[in-house]
């Protein structure tokens, strides 16, 4: 019934966000490092889909990707705190990538391991294991402790071979989740003492984004951070 109202709404809304796009770009000392940049990107996500819905066929149901317009809701608010953890889980996660590349690596060594074990153990048990891919897949379900029961061992030695399986499993759960905990506590650490040596020398304020020059209570200059 109010198909056509939205059809203009639509297309109102994304030619405003195309102006204000344009406008940043134009406003910005750098165009190329805003439209590269995070909020850069997430500005051309927004109006892109529309677009592409006149080109492509079917490219309406990207407009979904748009909600991420909703991120600025962050900066309107000034809900700083929750850049500021959003920084700091971001941080954890970089520095721990390598550790959870080559665990997950091992984890994936295993499955295959596994997996082309309880194919050849059942196979003539007639219990689902019908390939290694299969195998593999019950492997994965299995170590996540997700357990569809979709497909079971029957025979005694694939039962015990499984319930290896399990038993590994909880710590497949608990490395990873160990390895960012440490890795958020010493991002949460750093940007600590990172704050605490940038408090304000007129107001005593602290919470200034490491980058700031100024603060931005008093408009005072910061001290600079000495590593």
């Amino acid at each position: 019934e109010y198909k056509d109202a939205f059809w203009h709404i639509e297309w109102v809304v994304t030619i405003l966000f195309s102006v204000e796009y344009g406008l940043r770009l134009y406003s910005a000392p750098s165009a190329k490092r805003y439209a590269l940049s995070f909020y850069g990107i997430v500005d051309l996500l927004s109006i892109l889909p529309t677009f592409f819905a006149l080109v492509f066929t079917g490219a309406q149901y990207l407009t979904v990707i748009r909600i991420v317009r909703l991120l600025r809701v962050f900066r309107i608010l000034k809900l700083t705190a929750y850049l500021v953890e959003s920084r700091i889980l971001a941080q954890a996660l970089r520095a721990s990538r390598r550790k959870i590349t080559v665990f997950l690596g091992a984890v994936l060594t295993v499955v295959v391991i596994i997996g082309s074990i309880m194919y050849f153990i059942e196979a003539d048990a007639d219990s689902g294991f019908t390939s290694i891919p299969r195998g593999m897949y019950w492997a994965i379900v299995t170590v996540t402790t997700v357990g569809y029961g979709d497909i079971a061992p029957k025979t005694t030695m694939g039962q015990f071979l499984s319930a290896i399986l399990m038993i590994i499993g909880y710590g497949v759960l608990a490395v990873p989740t160990g390895i960012v905990s440490v890795e958020i506590a010493q991002a949460t650490s750093e940007y600590a003492k990172t704050n605490a040596a940038r408090m304000c020398q007129e107001c005593n304020q602290a919470g200034h984004d490491p980058d700031a020059h100024h603060c931005k209570w008093c408009g005072a200059e910061l001290p600079e951070i000495v590593d």
